[in-house]
């Protein structure tokens, strides 16, 4: 049987069908009618992994099912619009990643009044009936940011140490619970003296051009006098790491930490000094998790232990939730993302070939 699949580009959605194959679930049999509606194209993991991963693990799971795959591009009205769209279109079920999850209701509820069920993933929805929601450990995400950030201010010399926040989009449950997590370890440096804030601001949509533009002004404002950029994924992190390089920094000048995703560019960082680490989250697993629950929802079935862990309050409800596991990556061990498969050290080392750990794995 033909087990292929066909993946069709038109003006910013992605769309994949998943060809006919003998096994299928009920659902299945009667073709069911999935969308992934991501939030924006600035976190790049999204389009780049996300989505294809998700596809390709429907495909082995309802051979029959349509996956179509839209962008809400930063916009929570765009969003809303593509959901109300994919109502119209006869959607069967939604697995929606938040455009901004403050103003997420709308969408939701266009869903809810639809009775067509939605599993949120990765960003939380705020305000709106969800089935489930799988993402990764938030508060074990900051944890591991913020321990690394201790660890390192803890070996620089004696005195105040300070530090600029780059934080995530404001009001989102990941960017509150990467803050409550990094403040474990932060929050006693902080009251110590040991480590003085200079600069903090939240990063709308996570866009890597305004964490640029913020830690710019940073540096600008207090005359260079910062010690180590903190961010929440590799987008902030990365501005910061942009900033220092567009007022021509050195690597090492200023300490770059707090990445998470484990984007190509994020590990290459990595890999030449510029950035100290990342949290790795495997999203072949989180793709997994979806799929699985896409099932057990399009079915009736009771959502399963295996990935059902906890829960998250949207502010209308407790969302079952399937937390999944983080991993600090730094240079030490720089490799687990090559053995998980994820890149190969010819990429990872591009622009870092004469690095000893480069020559060594190449």
């Amino acid at each position: 049987m033909m087990k292929s699949l066909k993946i069709l580009m038109c003006s910013g959605t992605l769309a994949a069908v998943a060809a006919a194959g003998v096994g299928a679930s009920p659902a299945a049999a009667a073709g069911a009618n999935i969308f992934f509606m991501l939030p924006n194209s600035t976190t790049i993991r999204f389009e780049r992994r996300d989505a294809p991963l998700f596809v390709e693990a429907m495909k082995e799971r309802m051979p029959d099912a349509t996956v179509t795959v839209q962008n809400g591009e930063g916009d929570p009205d765009r969003q809303q619009r593509l959901v109300e769209d994919a109502i119209a279109q006869g959607a069967d079920l939604i697995v929606y990643t938040s455009s901004d999850a403050n103003l997420a209701a709308g969408a939701l509820k266009a869903a809810d009044d639809a009775n067509v069920p939605v599993l949120l993933y990765e960003h939380d929805a705020i305000g709106g009936k969800a089935q489930a929601h799988v993402l990764f450990n938030a508060r074990a995400v900051g944890q591991a940011q913020g321990k690394r950030a201790a660890e390192l201010i803890e070996a620089m010399p004696e005195g105040t140490i300070k530090i600029a926040r780059v934080k995530g989009n404001q009001g989102e449950y990941g960017t509150t619970q990467y803050e409550l997590g990094q403040n474990e370890y932060l929050q006693p440096l902080m009251d110590s003296g040991r480590i003085e804030v200079v600069c903090e601001d939240f990063t709308p949509n996570w866009d890597p051009v305004k964490a640029q533009a913020f830690s710019e002004n940073c540096l600008t404002r207090t005359g260079g006098d910062v010690d180590m950029f903190l961010g929440m994924n590799d987008g902030t992190t990365g501005g910061a790491v942009a900033a220092l390089i567009s007022q021509g920094y050195k690597k090492g000048d200023v300490i770059v930490t707090g990445g998470q995703d484990a984007t190509i560019e994020a590990v290459q960082f990595i890999v030449q000094g510029w950035q100290d680490n990342t949290v790795f989250k495997d999203l072949r697993v989180m793709a997994e998790a979806a799929a699985d629950l896409t099932v057990e929802i399009l079915n009736g079935e009771k959502l399963s232990d295996k990935w059902i862990n906890g829960k998250v309050n949207n502010q209308y409800m407790d969302v079952p939730a399937a937390f999944l596991p983080v991993k600090n990556v730094t240079i030490d061990n720089v490799s687990d993302v090559v053995d998980a498969g994820i890149y190969t050290w010819d990429e990872i080392c591009k622009g870092a070939e004469d690095t000893e750990l480069c020559k060594s794995n190449m």
